[in-house]
């Protein structure tokens, strides 16, 4: 028999809600830093912006906090970091994403966005790496999330809570971030489950039915950080054209290759991005 979990957010009973504000409290603790003002998730090929938007205050393992746990995937570091901007504002970067994949239910998935929106945070940053379907987006592209299809059929909201998410992805974010890059193109991202990646048949329904950018994370993120009342800018990076678009086989090694091929100048550009907002 498995021993039972340690983390109060398997718990039926427990409010995920009241979990994320004892979570922002131990930041607080450790950080020194008693409120954040943007939040940023960075995902593979994004974590080399941590050391370029700002002072490091303070970098702490993810599981010293309630709620988080260990990555499971390569590329992500496990670590909160609290970073002082340029303007005297704090940014808490996290670099410790629970993918839905992993098993451990949407409450785990969405805790770092609930916690961001806890500690005072009222701007989140969602990044990822992602399979492009636009065949013209070459390996290394960073692309800007317009919308979103939520392909788990699951969702972060519990009970009657009902939520517009009609413009999810902040328009004015967007805009600020085209004044830094004029070339930002941007696309729908579709979440799957995962892990497995899509079948090109896969693929050609994500297009068919809207969609740009393929996989894993994110949408439920957003749709919980909505529901915090946070304003929302996604960022893709496209590591590799999908299944079916692309001719050879995808790996994940493959994009991690290609994060850490674009980690500078996409870290460039989402720092540029984060003193803009």
């Amino acid at each position: 028999m498995a021993a039972p979990s340690s983390n109060p957010l398997d718990l039926p009973d427990t409010d995920p809600f009241e979990v994320a504000r004892d979570a922002a409290a131990q930041i607080a603790d450790l950080t020194g830093v008693a409120q954040h003002d943007i939040a940023l998730t960075l995902g593979s090929g994004w974590g080399k912006a941590a050391d370029l938007i700002g002072e490091t205050v303070a970098n702490i393992p993810a599981t010293d906090v309630v709620g988080f746990g260990m990555p499971a995937v390569p590329g992500h570091v496990g670590t909160l970091r609290s970073i002082l901007l340029p303007d005297g504002r704090h940014a808490l970067v996290i670099g410790a994403r629970t993918h839905y994949y992993e098993g451990h239910g949407v409450r785990r998935v969405v805790h770092s966005v609930r916690t961001a929106a806890a500690t005072g945070a009222k701007v989140m940053v969602l990044t990822n790496g992602a399979g492009g379907i636009k065949e013209h987006w070459t390996p290394g592209t960073p692309v800007l999330i317009s919308d979103h299809i939520n392909l788990t059929a699951d969702s972060p909201l519990e009970g009657a809570t009902f939520i517009d998410l009609t413009d999810l992805y902040s328009a004015r974010l967007r805009a600020l971030a085209r004044e830094v890059d004029s070339s930002l193109d941007d696309g729908v991202y579709v979440q799957f489950r995962g892990p497995h990646y899509e079948t090109p048949a896969e693929v050609q329904m994500a297009k068919a039915i809207g969609g740009h950018i393929v996989g894993m994370s994110t949408a439920l993120e957003a749709i919980a950080a909505r529901e915090a009342g946070m304003e929302i800018i996604g960022f893709s990076l496209i590591t590799n054209l999908a299944a079916g678009i692309q001719k050879t086989p995808l790996s994940h090694a493959e994009v991690i290759e290609a994060g850490k091929n674009a980690e500078a100048a996409i870290g460039d550009l989402l720092a540029r991005v984060v003193t803009a907002l």
